[in-house]
C-alpha cells in the first residue's frame, strides 16, 4: 500500500472513529458531570480525524508534523475519557471496549507517524 492509499484509508478510519464517539457520547447521562465529559470526549474524538485530514493537506512539513501531534494528543485524550466513562460504569463495557481499542490503535499509529516524520 502506498502513502496515498494509506492516508485515504486512515482518513476513513478516523471518520468512523468520530462517528462511534458521537454514538457513544449521546448515551452519557444528562447530569452536569455527564454533559462536561460528553463535550470533552466528543471534541477529542472528532478532532483526531479532522486534524489528520488537515495534516494530509498541509502546506509544509512543519504544518504536517504539528497536525499529526494534535491528532496524537486528541487520540490520547479520547482514551482518557473512555477510561473515565468505563470506570464510572456510565455505558456498558461491551459498547466502550471496541471504541477504546480503536482509540488506542489510532494513538499508536499517530505516535509512529509523528516519530517517523520528525526524523
Amino acid at each position: 500500500m502506498d502513502n496515498k492509499e494509506f492516508a485515504k484509508k486512515l482518513e476513513e478510519r478516523t471518520k468512523k472513529f468520530a462517528i462511534s464517539v458521537i454514538r457513544l457520547s449521546v448515551q452519557l447521562p444528562n447530569s452536569p458531570e455527564g454533559k462536561v465529559i460528553r463535550t470533552q470526549f466528543t471534541k477529542a474524538g472528532t478532532s483526531v480525524g479532522a486534524n489528520y485530514r488537515e495534516a494530509n493537506r498541509a502546506r509544509s512539513k512543519a504544518d504536517f508534523n504539528s497536525r499529526i501531534r494534535i491528532s496524537e494528543s486528541e487520540a490520547s485524550e479520547s482514551v482518557y475519557w473512555l477510561e473515565i466513562i468505563e470506570e464510572l460504569n456510565w455505558i456498558s463495557t461491551d459498547k466502550t471496549k471496541p471504541v477504546l481499542k480503536e482509540a488506542n490503535e489510532l494513538l499508536a499509529i499517530f505516535t509512529t507517524i509523528g516519530k517517523t516524520s520528525r526524523s
